[in-house]
């Protein structure tokens, strides 16, 4: 893939002739160091003494080209193909596909990137550097033209022209990121597709250069590109080859910002144009390496009986984000206590906007939230009061800089076992969810103000698959990392599943001690049922999410809260005859489970928070537009002083 050239691709031209750059260069050299730029002067000198020579021996050169070319056939149908697994293999192209690369020229059109480079913005930014920090130059996913291009532009640097050998065409982005995978590995052992590696240069290279294709405006995901992913994988192998941490820069030419998570904006060094520079931190990116080349295996196995992890609790939190809505006031205080019982020490913060009134932010923090109040920030794609017009408010989570690691929860969920080992993986580490994405309910962030900036640029030209923040973050982070499911497990039976599956489900929701790290509620939340059973049994379409068990599970963490804290989650009067409403609903349609017979115990139900209290007299007018519909609630009560949990 070093050197190529097509039809289709047209000769590069600049918008600063190469020329003038050149001139420029020399002029900024000569000042710098006389002595060199004479130098040059004599080789140019002698390179014109041997033009007469060269024109003399064409025939020569045919006569050692069919040489090489019968040797190298013979060599090549003499020998057994070969092909192995390492994730990133120098060897796992079969050599047919080399013969018909090398004899023929094919050119794998995936690799092909048809951007014409801004000659002058490459001289910007190769101006940041130190001309003394690098010698040597490598070049990789360029054309002829544009090695030549280099050439001229940094005549006094050493090229090397890398040649990386083509993913096989079975490798697809689906292989690399599949929607499941045997986790527990009961029929088969999850394996990754071979990506080839760069064979490292027998000399240092100081600057890695790479051209990227980006098919902007295609029917294919720019982002979810196995040739651009495994250029940029192959470019970080080969500056981490070698021993130590020296200074290396890596230099992306794309009209597309390179991946985020792997190439963090902290180490860029220069932006111009469609050039991206960076000097990265060799060891860190040596560990992301480590990681499977995608979803396709665990980055984090599930069979690790022993995990040990210390870090740096004070540069490492919890977080979650309440806006809009106080209802998951209650959830957010049920998880910060299921936190603690499990032993983590490190900090819990909560994103929360000037909706969260005094009293129920008086209430997280007696449950161990550290309060951080934000400005919303709006979906430009939701329509107005839609569920999700300030879900991108989430990524004020990667301005939390106070820490280096952030585990972000939703606030329906319950943590059952410590996983505070989880802060030792890298952005993004999550659990999958369909297609090819990640679930956003659970993850690792690594906050970060410019990444931030990054997520914010683009929210009026990326589209979110399911119009929310998860969708959008899935665009962004297309190479993500895929943790055990038990790390987010859902509180959800599918459409089809078998009584066996069923009832293994069932099992880790109540087991003792704790299989699943983490009990995810989907459906109406616990705290807005009654206690004596999961009222998502009462309406047809939501009884996938049904389970009394994992609803069981929940109230027992409710019950271990103090008891100033259980009162953020009573039920208001609308929410006790929306209950009874999908009750007797359930009731007359006679479902089969039966919960609608179930005697109610549950003391919330006779306690008021608000005006109206009178929940069965507003039954007689549901469904009409009275003030029923109207939030006509009393004041919230004055804030509550408790020393918050530990």
């Amino acid at each position: 893939m070093g050197s190529f050239s097509t039809p289709n691709e047209t000769r590069q031209r600049s918008y600063t002739s190469i020329e003038d750059i050149y001139k420029r260069k020399l002029q900024r050299s000569k000042a710098k160091d006389p002595d060199k730029q004479s130098n040059i002067s004599i080789q140019d000198n002698n390179n014109n003494n041997y033009k007469g020579v060269r024109s003399k021996l064409p025939l020569l050169k045919v006569a050692l080209l069919i040489i090489v070319s019968v040797t190298f056939i013979t060599i090549f149908l003499h020998s057994p193909p070969f092909c192995t697994h390492h994730h990133l293999s120098s060897t796992s192209i079969f050599r047919p596909s080399l013969m018909r690369r090398w004899i023929w020229g094919n050119i794998d059109p995936r690799y092909l990137s048809h951007l014409q480079i801004n000659w002058d913005d490459i001289s910007k930014v190769l101006d940041k550097l130190n001309e003394k920090e690098y010698h040597s130059i490598g070049l990789l996913n360029f054309n002829k033209d544009e090695i030549k291009s280099w050439n001229q532009i940094i005549p006094e640097l050493e090229h090397t022209v890398l040649n990386l050998d083509y993913a096989e065409e079975t490798v697809t982005w689906e292989s690399l990121y599949p929607e499941w995978i045997d986790e527990e590995e009961e029929e088969d052992v999850p394996l990754c597709p071979s990506l080839p590696k760069l064979e490292p240069p027998r000399k240092r290279l100081d600057l890695v250069v790479v051209k990227l294709p980006c098919r902007q405006g295609e029917l294919q995901n720019w982002s979810r590109d196995v040739a651009r992913l495994h250029l940029q994988l192959a470019a970080a192998g080969l500056v981490t080859s070698a021993k130590g941490n020296y200074p290396v820069h890596l230099l992306f030419i794309t009209n597309c910002f390179p991946i985020p998570n792997l190439f963090p904006c902290k180490e860029l060094v220069k932006h111009q144009g469609n050039a991206w520079l960076y000097k990265p931190n060799l060891n860190v990116l040596r560990e992301k390496l480590q990681l499977p080349v995608g979803s396709c295996e665990l980055a984090l196995p599930l069979k690790d009986k022993e995990r040990t992890y210390r870090g740096n609790p004070r540069k490492e939190a919890y977080a979650t984000i309440l806006h809009s809505a106080h209802v998951y006031v209650c959830g957010a205080i049920a998880a910060a206590q299921s936190i603690r019982m499990v032993g983590s020490d490190r900090d819990l913060v909560i994103l929360v906007d000037e909706s969260i009134s005094a009293y129920h932010r008086s209430g997280l923090e007696a449950a161990g939230w550290k309060i951080r109040t934000i400005q919303r920030i709006r979906n430009p794609k939701a329509e107005k009061d839609a569920y999700n017009e300030w879900n991108y408010s989430k990524f004020r989570l990667w301005q939390l800089t106070d820490y280096d690691k952030i585990i972000f929860i939703d606030a329906d969920l319950l943590i059952l076992r410590n996983m505070d080992f989880l802060f030792s993986m890298p952005e993004i580490s999550a659990t999958g969810n369909n297609a090819s994405l990640f679930n956003s309910g659970v993850m690792v962030i690594e906050p970060s103000n410019c990444t931030f900036q990054l997520l914010i640029n683009h929210i009026n030209e990326i589209e979110s698959y399911n119009g929310g923040d998860q969708g959008y973050l899935n665009e962004i982070f297309t190479w993500w990392h895929r943790i055990p499911r038990h790390m987010n497990f859902l509180k959800h039976f599918w459409i089809g599943d078998e009584e066996e599956k069923k009832q293994m489900k069932t099992r880790l929701f109540g087991a003792e001690p704790p299989i699943l790290y983490v009990l995810h509620y989907l459906g109406i939340k616990p705290w807005l049922c009654h206690k004596d059973y999961d009222c998502n049994w009462n309406t047809d379409f939501l009884q996938e999410f049904a389970s009394d068990v994992a609803h069981a599970r929940w109230w027992k963490v409710h019950d271990a809260m103090p008891e100033k804290l259980q009162e953020f989650c009573l039920l208001r009067t609308k929410q006790k005859a929306q209950i009874e409403v999908d009750r007797r609903q359930a009731q007359k349609g006679n479902y089969s489970d039966g919960h609608w017979k179930i005697r109610v115990k549950d003391k919330r139900m006779k306690k008021c928070v608000d005006k109206l209290c009178n929940w069965k007299g507003m039954l007689k007018h549901w469904g009409e537009k009275n003030w029923t519909d109207v939030e006509s609630y009393a004041l919230p009560p004055p804030s509550i002083a408790v020393t918050p949990l530990s």
